[in-house]
């Protein structure tokens, strides 16, 4: 499924890039469906970890939508002061939780801007929001002359820096100028740019699986693991955000427990939040349905190789290397690029890209085996001491997990 998101830079007196504002699109074009505001923010940080949010950001900070519900579940939180600017909506009611909220965001490090701002929707708690926000946008196309004079003369008060958005002709831009706005943005300066990439789509049951466990008073991390390790959708994600900025660009990762162990229980629980509600409202495809089956085969085939052999304490590397040996079918993307992208070990790496590692020869045993190729399962189950016989039972016996993880009859067991 074809993931979209559009960028429009934010720029500075200069006419230097000071951000960039995400917003939510649904395909190529400049138009966009009916969404409320929350998924539609749900479907921006989905694009942020998808396409990647060096490549978003270059650097540069993103201002995104926050409604009451997502700030209430301190979703900002899933990302470092450095990276977004909370961008707090106008239909969010200034009530004394928010401003609580808004508070604990700013300790943080967190910058906070107001969007569409008007005195009359904010009239409730406006000076204590204004005392602690940073950045002020005005929409000078909702807004009249006189009344952009009032806002900018009652702001002066505080110390805000003003945001005019919509931008559209050079006349407006060198009003908004003279005026003593910071910083700018509209189509004088940019339409926004439309990004794009490919999204994967986590199982239905997924999720509650692992929230149930989350909620637990002490989670059984092994339990988590097992969980998120049966969904593609899910593990790339999480070994993506792993390798993101937001955690100082881990490297070496062997493991889906490892990854959870480095991120925590709590962030985890956040972002599979975020995940959960974004996909509840996805239209779910059949696209790629064979490549999941056969990329969760071969993760099972593989670990179960691993174990027979002797190998299994790194049984979960054989598994994760098979789980992700299709990922850039399933992406649409070059393989060396996505593995850029991703916290993996090198030995992993090396294996799915084509590299000769440890985890070669049983990588390519069970590529041998979808293909029936006898000749080349008979030489490499002779190099790592596996008979034959043994291979059928645990190619079968992979075909009929994978079927249990896809359609829900596995209960609980675990590995």
């Amino acid at each position: 499924m074809e993931v979209f998101l559009a960028r429009q830079p934010i720029l500075t007196k200069n006419q230097q890039v000071f951000g960039y504002e995400l917003l939510y699109r649904n395909n190529l074009l400049e138009n966009f469906s009916l969404i409320d505001d929350e998924q539609a923010t749900l479907e921006v940080i989905n694009s942020f970890i998808q396409i990647g949010i060096d490549d978003l950001s270059e650097g540069k900070p993103c201002f995104v939508n926050f409604t009451y519900k997502l700030l209430q579940n301190d979703i900002p939180t899933c990302f470092s002061p450095s990276t977004i600017v909370v961008e707090i909506l106008e239909t969010v009611d200034i009530t004394n939780e928010v401003i609580d909220i808004c508070r604990r965001l700013k300790v943080k490090g967190y910058k906070l801007a107001l969007d569409d701002f008007d005195m009359i929707n904010n009239s409730v708690n406006l000076d204590k929001i204004l005392r602690i926000v940073d950045i002020v946008k005005i929409d000078v196309q909702k807004t009249s002359r006189e009344q952009q004079l009032q806002l900018v003369k009652l702001l002066k008060k505080y110390n805000v820096e003003l945001l005019a958005e919509k931008v559209e002709t050079r006349d407006e831009y060198e009003r908004c100028l003279q005026n003593g706005y910071e910083y700018f943005q509209g189509y004088y300066f940019s339409k926004p740019v439309i990004l794009s990439t490919n999204d994967l789509v986590a199982q239905y049951n997924s999720f509650f699986t692992i929230m149930d466990e989350l909620s637990k008073p002490s989670p059984d991390i092994d339990k988590i693991a097992f969980m998120i390790e049966r969904d593609i959708s899910i593990s790339y994600k999480l070994l993506k955000l792993i390798n993101s900025p937001l955690f100082g660009r881990l490297n070496e990762i062997k493991s889906i427990k490892q990854a959870i162990v480095l991120l925590g229980l709590k962030e985890l629980s956040k972002w599979i939040y975020v995940l959960y509600i974004r996909n509840t409202a996805t239209i779910h495809t059949n696209t790629s349905d064979e490549v999941i089956k056969m990329c969760l085969t071969r993760a099972r085939t593989s670990e179960l190789i691993a174990v027979k052999i002797g190998k299994g304490v790194e049984s979960s590397s054989y598994f994760l290397t098979g789980l992700l040996s299709l990922i850039d079918t399933v992406l649409k993307q070059p393989i060396e690029r996505v593995m850029d992208q991703l916290p993996l070990g090198q030995e992993i790496k090396d294996t799915i890209i084509g590299i000769r590692s440890p985890y070669s020869d049983v990588h390519r045993l069970v590529m041998s085996i979808e293909k029936g190729d006898w000749p080349e399962i008979s030489k490499i189950s002779e190099r790592i001491k596996i008979d034959q016989s043994e291979l059928s039972n645990i190619y079968i016996n992979s075909i009929k997990w994978t079927k249990d993880v896809l359609y829900g009859t596995m209960k609980g067991k675990s590995k």
